[in-house]
């Protein structure tokens, strides 16, 4: 789960980090009103989206005087953003967020995230702060470092000497940094956090080390034991199917290809995805109906795959497992007599009860194409959208 700047720099801040005075809203007016608080020179109006790039979208402005900050807010809220981010739809600026400016000396980059092949924390961190990781990582390899931590209750004075080594800081400011790091390490495994990026984190001309922006994500799985995280989620910024499918616990994210997929099993439904793109297609989606799914959720895993418009054809992948192949095939039927399906579905079921399910398809009036194996079914399934 994504949450927006304001809400991670108020995190930050809970536990210790230094990030600037700054206050948020959803109306010009109320914007306005808390923004007279702030003590600075020139206001910094940043707009709210879970979406990187925004300064280069005109999402970021630097403003000298609160009548300059009302004309920029007024023209920013409501806007959409396009980012490389956000894909060519863009996102609607539904909250803006004002903080005091910073006299900036030097700018560095740093995150911290799970490293599942290794079972660790990894920080990264680079003296390039301000772009791109990826440009920086693709350029100027040489400027990134990372480093790799066990997870224990602190993070050791080693470990953060070498997270900060790049920052070629004086011995002040690099107390500054290693007493951020520790900040960090302590809220990321507090809060269950799968990944913490400060881009940039700056050095002002005062030596102060400010993080100047900041991007979190959540563990989806563990928000049950943080119900503070949980009320920070915003609807606004998720894509609708995707909150659709967590209603009925099915693990979905919308992709931009035109092939639909449903499937048991993230292993198998990572596998059919690929063999999607072998055979020269995209998939439209990930979903992963689970191993003991009803009849009811299959219908509403249809119906959310089918409400993507750039769907042209359907794929269900089923090993019957614990997930019984008569029980999908009925949940599509059912699915299929409340929604008129206009595209090709191929459907291809192995495993438990697999001929009963197919007896129930054989028998429906569906118009449907079967398939042997997952290499058979990829090809038909393309073959049927050209």
């Amino acid at each position: 789960m994504n949450i927006h700047e304001h809400q991670a720099k108020k995190i930050l801040k809970k536990h210790g980090a230094v990030v600037p005075e700054g206050v948020f809203a959803m109306t010009v007016d109320k914007l306005l009103e808390k923004a007279k608080s702030l003590k600075t020179k020139k206001y910094v109006l940043k707009a709210q989206i879970h979406a990187g790039g925004r300064g280069k979208a005109g999402g970021v402005k630097i403003l000298d005087t609160i009548e300059e900050l009302e004309v920029a807010a007024k023209e920013l809220l409501g806007k959409k953003l396009i980012t490389h981010q956000t894909g060519p739809e863009g996102k609607e600026v539904k909250r803006l967020y004002v903080e005091e400016s910073s006299n900036i000396e030097k700018e560095f980059y740093l995150s911290c995230l799970v490293d599942r092949a290794s079972s660790k924390i990894a920080f990264i961190s680079s003296d390039q702060g301000g772009m791109d990781i990826e440009e920086v990582a693709s350029s100027l390899p040489e400027k990134i470092i990372t480093t790799k931590v066990k997870m224990n209750d602190e993070i050791s004075e080693i470990d953060c000497e070498k997270i900060v080594r790049i920052f070629n800081l004086n011995d002040s400011v690099k107390k500054q940094a290693i007493s951020l790091i520790r900040s960090i390490y302590k809220m990321f495994v507090s809060t269950d956090a799968n990944m913490v990026e400060v881009n940039p984190l700056i050095l002002t001309k005062e030596e102060k080390l400010v993080c100047l922006d900041a991007k979190m994500n959540f563990d989806t799985n563990a928000l049950f034991r943080h119900p503070e995280i949980l009320e920070l989620r915003d609807l606004n910024e998720e894509e609708p199917a995707e909150i659709e499918a967590s209603k009925h616990d099915l693990a979905y994210i919308k992709l931009d290809g035109s092939i639909g997929c449903m499937v048991n099993g993230a292993g198998l439904a990572m596998a059919t995805m690929d063999i999607i793109k072998l055979y020269g297609k995209e998939p439209a989606n990930f979903l992963d109906v689970g191993g003991g799914a009803s009849k009811e959720k299959v219908s509403a895993a249809l119906k959310i795959i089918l409400s993507d418009k750039n769907v042209k054809g359907i794929l269900i992948n089923i090993f019957g497992g614990i997930m019984r192949c008569d029980v999908l095939a009925q949940g599509v039927v059912d699915a299929a007599k409340e929604i008129n399906i206009e595209v090709p579905l191929v459907v291809r079921l192995a495993g438990t009860n697999f001929k009963e399910g197919k007896e129930i398809l054989d028998n429906s009036g569906l118009e449907l194409i079967s398939a042997e194996n997952l290499d058979d079914a990829a090809k038909k399934i393309v073959e049927a959208i050209k």
